[in-house]
């Protein structure tokens, strides 16, 4: 595998126009799609098979236009005015009307074709009129002594919640149906003194991608690369490549949007990940050669191709690992999470590729000034004896080693004490910042309504012998569901045209997320006082009971998948490294780094803690799909960080050093660039977490934590504390499992091998001429 890498090394780097422009030309195609095709990306986030998404798909069958979503407007005035005043009144109705009249929007009162159903309605509005329910604070919006259907008033008079149904999902909305709705309710305030709000998902997703935190990110990246090489012109290389290679994912992936339904998360997922990956992986390749160029004096064609060849080696396998770990996801068989890992790890290996080729492409461009004549004699006159910072760490460290591995567990130990209370869920209202229009709405909706309208349910009924709907048992299950706990009012929804199905909207007394509204849910699908004296199976619905079922899936489906990652990690490691007890010993580690990961989350995010300094100033619960994604993820790049120190170690080890002295050296060789690396991903990651999406700041914060547990924590403490524990017993591996085993050489043993008999052969070869002469 090295003597691949190091011909691909060798070529591109006489040849680099070839590589260079073959990327260029890449590019320029994906900008050309994506100008030609726009971008089209979607917020829904969906899992086939559970019981919200059954329902919604069959509604979406037999009763189209109640299978959309709910969109919703508040209308204020100011305090001394009445919402209900003659003026404020007629233009609230003249807003709602325009409202009912765009494609869009359900028009209740199509429903209504006849005399009869408008009739049959009716009885039941007035049957639900006097259903027992909880205490309720609004009241019905009247104009010319006519109800205007989906505005209620709240009990001060001082706002108007109307509420509506869309033909499709609120997050599919185009950007022009958005805009039509705001105009219709804006109709509202422009005469008048009302002040229009929207609500949930009418307000829009702006996930960004690149904005200026992201931009401060790679700028201490930069900062950390300068410092790292000591020069500017290398330290740019590793930017470009990551951003071409981002540029190529990323922008793949939009290109492709409008081909394949794409959610707005994936794009930024894949642009995280591909940016801190892509420096790192350069920045190995790149350290490699300068070292080869100032320690041994090779040429920079040389350098270049023996630092693609050994370090390129070890590029490819981390790549590898990464890929496998996002690509175990699609074992899950949940869609969105399918589709945003299958987009990252195509990034991460488009990051590979580049780095593989068209990096030492640009090596070939700068040619010998990657490394300065004064470098190069500053390396020559360096004096070896004197003892470097990595060298003095890790030399005490391994005479401190047990009370170094203590530490570093009760230390992440303690931090993974709040996952024990950890609560999954997707985020709403209630968790944003309450600065944001968001957060507002849902306060305002809470003060004046109470919690529960900012969460409706949808029921669906059907009558088990597929026949039509009795309206008598219809009424029965609107008095059966009033009387259940949590419930604060029901209200008819209609029919489809044939009858069989028939919709009940629910507003429970507690909010989305908490938990006595998923009680509710689990109660209404099991609890036979639902459907008592009646005919009728029932299905729940409707954004709240979509979002319970996700989170409740992703829990259940969690221990599998990380039952997944132990397993890959031990066969990938120990293939890589050819040991029992480090695979053993790197996965420990990564279940130590992970839980403390989602403890320091859990605090943050949903208690709190140290929230101001995040940008945050509410509570709430942990988004539910973090705990796969960010496991998937840091067990890819912990492992890239493994790869890269155990191998510098294997290969001091390989040399003839033994025990402790095969540790120090592999640190001493590798320890500068993995803390640059990690630094880097932490700045990379970091930059995520300032931005206004709470989904966004969570998995930026997550992986940037991660990331940092793990490369200070466990890959520069208690992985060579604990290797110096076992002495040389850690590269053990039976002689039958050696022999099965296939041979990857990530250190390039071989390459190196074979290059030095090459150096050999010709010295000996000049030396003969020489003499001849």
């Amino acid at each position: 595998m090295s003597r691949f890498f190091y011909s691909i090394g060798k070529t591109a780097y006489s040849k680099p126009w070839i590589f260079i422009a073959s990327w260029l030309l890449i590019l320029g195609v994906i900008i050309t799609a994506i100008v030609t095709n726009g971008v089209n990306t979607s917020s829904e986030t969906r899992i086939d098979g559970t019981a919200a998404q059954d329902v919604l798909d069959e509604l979406a069958e037999e009763y189209p236009a109640a299978s959309g979503g709910q969109g919703s407007y508040l209308f204020e005035v100011p305090e001394g005015e009445a919402i209900d005043d003659p003026a404020n009144a007629q233009t609230l109705a003249m807003a709602a009307n325009e409202i009912y009249g765009l494609d869009h929007v359900v028009n209740p009162m199509d429903m209504l074709q006849d005399e009869e159903a408008m009739a049959q309605m009716q009885g039941l509005q007035g049957m639900v009129s006097q259903l027992p329910a909880s205490e309720v604070n609004h009241r019905p919006f009247i104009v010319q002594e006519m109800p205007v259907p989906g505005i209620q008033i709240s009990e001060d008079g001082t706002v108007a919640l109307f509420q509506f149904q869309l033909t499709k999902t609120a997050e599919d909305l185009s950007e022009a149906e958005r805009e039509e709705l705001a105009d219709a309710a804006n109709i509202a305030q422009e005469n008048s003194s009302i002040t229009v709000i929207p609500t949930g998902a009418l307000q829009g997703v702006d996930i960004p991608i690149g904005g200026t935190h992201e931009i401060i990110g790679l700028a201490i990246a930069a900062v950390i690369l300068v410092v790292t090489l000591g020069s500017l012109i290398a330290a740019g290389l590793p930017l470009v490549v990551a951003l071409i290679g981002v540029g190529v994912g990323v922008g793949g992936t939009f290109a492709l949007s409008s081909m394949f339904e794409i959610n707005s998360l994936t794009p930024v997922l894949a642009l995280m990940i591909g940016l801190a990956v892509g420096i790192d992986y350069a920045l190995f390749i790149v350290n490699r050669q300068r070292k080869l160029i100032s320690e041994q004096q090779l040429t920079a064609k040389e350098a270049a191709a023996r630092a693609v060849g050994t370090a390129g080696s070890a590029v490819f396998f981390a790549g590898l690992t990464v890929i496998i770990a996002l690509s175990g996801l699609l074992v899950i068989g949940i869609s969105f999470l399918s589709s945003m890992a299958i987009v990252a790890a195509l990034t991460v290996l488009i990051d590979v590729l580049v780095a593989l080729t068209l990096l030492p492409a640009l090596l070939g461009l700068i040619g010998e000034r990657i490394v300065s004549a004064k470098t190069r004699n500053k390396a020559q006159t360096h004096n070896s004896s004197k003892q470097s910072f990595a060298q003095g760490w890790i030399t005490g460290l391994l005479k401190m080693k047990w009370v170094a591995v203590i530490l570093v567990i009760i230390v992440l130990g303690t931090l993974a004490v709040p996952v024990a209370q950890v609560n999954l869920g997707m985020p709403s209202g209630e968790s944003a910042n309450q600065d944001t229009a968001v957060r507002q709405s849902y306060d305002v909706i809470s003060d004046s309504f109470g919690e529960g309208f900012n969460g409706p349910l949808l029921v669906v009924a059907k009558d088990q012998d597929a026949a039509a709907v009795n309206p008598q048992e219809y009424f029965q299950l609107l008095s059966n569901i009033s009387q259940l706990d949590g419930v604060a009012e029901v209200s008819p929804g209609g029919f489809n045209e044939d009858g069989t199905i028939a919709i009940i909207s629910i507003i429970p007394e507690n909010g989305p997320t908490d938990e006595a509204t998923k009680q509710l849910v689990e109660s209404l699908r099991t609890d036979a006082a639902a459907t008592e004296n009646t005919n009728a199976e029932i299905g729940v619905t409707g954004l709240t009971a979509v979002n319970i079922d996700i989170s409740e899936k992703l829990a259940e489906v969690f221990p599998i998948y990380i039952a997944i990652i132990v397993v890959l990690s031990l066969l990938i490691l120990l293939v890589v490294f050819r040991s029992i007890l480090i695979p053993i010993k790197a996965t420990v580690g990564f279940l130590l780094s992970i839980m403390a990961t989602f403890g320091a989350t859990t605090a943050v995010f949903q208690w709190g803690w140290l929230g101001s300094l995040f940008g945050i100033d509410t509570g709430g619960p942990l988004l539910s799909f973090i705990p796969i994604m960010v496991t998937g993820i840091l067990y890819g790049l912990a492992m890239d960080y493994q790869v890269f120190l155990v191998s510098s170690m294997r290969e001091a080890y390989i040399h003839g050093e033994k025990g402790n002295g095969a540790i120090v050296s592999g640190y001493k060789t590798a320890s500068k660039v993995v803390v640059a690396a990690a630094l880097i991903m932490v700045s990379v990651f970091s930059g995520f977490i300032f931005t206004d999406d709470i989904m966004i700041k969570q998995i930026g914060f997550a992986l940037a934590f991660g990331i940092l547990v793990d490369a200070f924590l466990i890959r520069m403490i208690f992985v060579p504390a604990v290797m110096s524990m076992f002495g040389d017993k850690i590269w053990w591996l039976p002689k039958w499992l050696d022999k099965i085993l296939p041979d990857l050489d990530i250190e390039g043993e071989k390459l190196l091998h074979e290059l030095n008999e090459k150096d050999k052969d010709k010295a000996i070869r000049t030396n003969t001429g020489e003499n001849s002469i």
